[in-house]
């Protein structure tokens, strides 16, 4: 193997072993925050029923209840963002991170069920019937307690969230930090409490149950915001934004236009498909160097991206030399030394085409009728198309070195150089025969500031010269260079 091409494995093996480590360690750090949730969930569940049943406050017993489903969606949670861990199979090409999407939609549903049951008791004790309630410290102390714990949790799993891009955990966190606020309005309603009794305002006996109703409000709200996200997912809603972060990034140099794209989340992963457009003489490997750079740049604007793009050939017909070549490469043909011809009856494109050198000539008029036609398609206004037809590649040919012939062509370079008045400086002249045909190559150096377009006229004159000196002479090959230049 190539020491190149072993460099190159051994470094794709190094990043796969780097990024199956990363997710090994995300796996575990998610699960570790998941599991401590849950028996974070545990622990205020069972206080906050203990201290609600014993001084009848609907409002704890309203936290205890939101506190439950907590722990039912800390359940869920912990076995989501296991589940969502497997990899990619055969049934699952996408792998499996729409589970995290499903453990949030169904954490707020149960949310939406607590909040139906807590409305529903806190109407009843506000207009139909009485409830004492005993505002002591155990009361007190239990939503302190809850506040602290769920400060602490909310904050734990939002950073992990964040980290591992985690909508399980990420509403996990959203539970915990609802119960902050429905826990502050549970204390205010206690405080109510022991204000009635100091302050003679028995009304005030009620703000228990009204702090219930602020806690099933606060609840509706977040799971608004949890179930839109949710299933905004699971039915591969994009944010407009993200489409546009993608359609900026995927402009690369060598892309003509961005016609498609399209994002889908799934859990903590983004599945990016783009389609771009490139010059339609453009090669395969310059293509695939296109798309590799359109993939890169995506992939850093977002870097939890899966990103697949596929290149198709630009549709601006401007330009004829480029639809030309595009045309005959889909044929199987090469074209080149393509000229267009403009005169009062219309537009001519003549042209050169190479094909199969074992074709025949039946089959080489077929496919070059064909290209006609597909050319004229292409470019209507079109009045002729005159192609010549000529074996494609080439195969080395047995040559032997011209001295004499070298001779007379350096005479020939003397004579021109007397006639002409651009400087030039004639080197490397070599003269070959085969089969008996003599065949030139030599390097022209000219000024650099001189035009593309003069140099050619220049070498086009003298390849008339030395042809008119050398009649012998078969294929020619002039090399234009600006002077001082190294020759490879």
């Amino acid at each position: 193997m190539p020491p190149r091409l072993g460099r190159f494995f051994e470094t794709a093996a190094g990043a796969l072993t780097t990024m199956t480590i990363d997710k090994t360690q995300a796996d575990r750090e998610k699960r570790a925050v998941a599991l401590t949730s849950v028996l974070a969930a545990v622990a205020l569940t069972v206080a906050k029923l203990v201290v609600g049943l014993s001084t009848n406050s609907i409002g704890i017993l309203s936290e205890a209840a939101h506190s439950g489903l907590d722990l039912i969606a800390a359940g869920v949670t912990l076995w989501a963002v296991t589940a969502a861990s497997k990899p990619a199979d055969r049934e699952h090409a996408y792998g499996h991170g729409k589970i995290e999407n499903l453990s949030a939609l169904f954490e707020t549903v149960l949310l939406l069920a607590t909040c139906a049951w807590i409305s529903w008791e806190a109407v009843e004790r506000l207009f139909f019937r009485e409830a004492a309630v005993v505002a002591n410290a155990w009361s007190f102390g239990v939503v302190l307690l809850s506040i602290a714990v769920d400060y602490s949790r909310s904050r734990a799993l939002m950073a992990a969230a964040k980290k591992h891009r985690s909508q399980a955990l990420e509403a996990d966190a959203l539970h915990f930090s609802t119960d902050i606020w429905s826990s502050a309005v549970v204390l205010l309603g206690l405080f109510g409490v022991l204000a009635s009794r100091k302050f003679a305002a028995p009304w005030l006996v009620k703000a228990d149950a009204a702090a219930a109703l602020g806690v099933a409000a606060i609840v509706v709200g977040v799971c608004w915001k949890l179930g839109s996200k949710a299933v905004d997912d699971l039915l591969d809603t994009a944010s407009p934004d993200l489409q546009e972060k993608v359609r900026r990034a995927a402009a690369e140099p060598g892309v003509t236009d961005v016609r498609q794209v399209r994002v889908r989340r799934s859990g903590p992963s983004v599945f990016v498909d783009v389609t771009v457009g490139v010059d339609r003489d453009c090669g395969i490997e310059r293509a695939h160097a296109i798309a590799d750079g359109v993939e890169a740049a995506v992939q850093a604007a977002v870097p939890e991206a899966d990103v697949l793009v596929h290149a198709e050939p630009s549709s601006d017909a401007s330009d004829p030399i480029t639809v030309a070549r595009a045309l005959a490469s889909r044929r199987g043909l090469a074209a080149h030394s393509i000229r267009i011809c403009d005169d009062r009856d219309g537009r001519t494109i003549e042209l050169h085409l190479e094909v199969r050198p074992g074709s025949l000539l039946s089959e080489a008029h077929d496919l070059a009728s064909a290209f006609e036609s597909d050319l004229r398609r292409a470019l209507p206004g079109i009045k002729d198309v005159v192609s010549h037809l000529e074996p494609g590649g080439g195969c080395p040919c047995p040559v032997t070195h011209d001295p004499a012939g070298e001779s007379r062509v350096q005479k020939a370079l003397l004579s021109f150089q007397g006639l002409e008045k651009t400087a030039f400086h004639a080197h490397e002249v070599t003269v070959r025969t085969s089969a008996g045909q003599m065949s030139l190559s030599l390097h022209c150096s000219l000024d650099g500031a001189t035009s593309i377009r003069e140099a050619h006229s220049l070498t086009v004159r003298l390849e008339k010269h030395l042809r008119a000196a050398v009649p012998q002479l078969g294929r020619v090959i002039i090399h234009s260079e600006p002077s001082g230049s190294q020759t490879p």
